[in-house]
């Protein structure tokens, strides 16, 4: 049993990331394996400037200008986890420089996530999600016209039990990421390992790993991820204190409401009080003149009984 772990955001990027041939012919690998297209050429995309940061994710631009942004998000939760990825697939597309350039150059973009838990209802290992109607319906009729899209791989639904010679590719890429810390000592692994080229190169990136190096790796990971929780915490206070401030508002401008509501009313109900007064007033003269009830009555809305209450109040 080795400590290596693929499953470690730090130990992903170091594995397919690394600036090395060995390294990028993994991740061609991989995402041939997953993209299920022949990779060629890839590039490393270094430039970070206008994503978020600190990053634990690999960015790379194939030869065809195919960009995808390869995320390992293991926390098991499902807290704004679609917010986030549409965040992830708007920024990633949103990134390009587009400045005197016709939108027909837009590259495809495709943000693939690994997760650690189901997020979908199905059996569907690798999902692609494209743009489309509530109907179903496809916003663009040639596929090559629509350039944005998310591919999730849900590992926990990899049957670990199922026979080797009855997976498939990504089966097999994705038992291999879960059990790769194994080493030897796992039977399917072993087999994997002599047998296919593909677990063969993966395997020579993760020997590469040594105890003393993960250590190394570790530190440098939960730094990483202490830096980016911090930040997550801050951009989460500040959310929740923008959404205080804006409840104080509301509530502020709801009291103002209801003080302007009630001086409406007093005023309506003094105007009230004053009209009654002067009505009343007005009949007094109009009996103090000589004038019946019933002539009174005429000239205004009350009735002879009415009247009369009026007179003697």
């Amino acid at each position: 049993m080795r400590s290596a772990n693929l499953l470690n955001d730090f130990a992903f990027k170091y594995v397919f990331g690394e600036d090395c041939k060995e390294a990028n012919d993994a991740l061609k690998s991989l995402l041939t394996v997953l993209l299920e297209r022949v990779i060629k050429n890839s590039e490393m995309v270094k430039d970070y400037s206008k994503m978020k940061s600190p990053r634990l994710d690999l960015l790379v631009e194939f030869d065809d200008r195919t960009m995808v942004d390869l995320e390992m998000q293991l926390r098991q939760m499902k807290d704004n986890l679609f917010n986030r990825l549409n965040y992830y697939l708007a920024r990633l597309h949103g990134s390009q420089d587009m400045e005197e350039k016709s939108y027909s150059q837009l590259k495809e973009t495709i943000v693939m996530v690994f997760f650690n838990l189901i997020i979908a209802d199905d059996d569907d290992i690798c999902s692609l999600y494209t743009m489309r109607k509530y109907s179903g319906i496809p916003l663009v009729k040639d596929e090559k016209e629509d350039r944005m899209k998310l591919m999730t791989i849900e590992m926990p639904k990899v049957d670990l039990n199922k026979p080797l010679e009855d997976m498939n590719e990504q089966e097999k890429m994705i038992y291999y990421f879960l059990n790769c810390h194994k080493g030897l000592d796992d039977s399917k692994i072993k087999v994997m390992i002599e047998s296919d080229e593909v677990i063969q190169m993966l395997e020579k990136r993760v020997e590469t790993i040594s105890d003393d190096r993960w250590k190394k790796i570790i530190e440098d990971f939960q730094k990483l991820h202490e830096n980016e929780e911090r930040i997550e915490l801050q951009l989460e206070l500040e959310e929740a204190q923008r959404q205080m401030k804006e409840a104080r508002k509301e509530k502020e401008e709801a009291r103002k409401e209801k003080e302007e509501a009630h001086k409406e009313k007093e005023e309506a109900r003094k105007a009230m009080l004053e009209a009654d007064k002067k009505v009343e007033q007005m009949v007094r003269k109009m009996h103090e003149s000589g004038m019946s009830l019933e002539q009174i009555s005429a000239y205004c809305s009350l009735n002879v009984d009415e009247i009369e209450l009026l007179i003697k109040s």
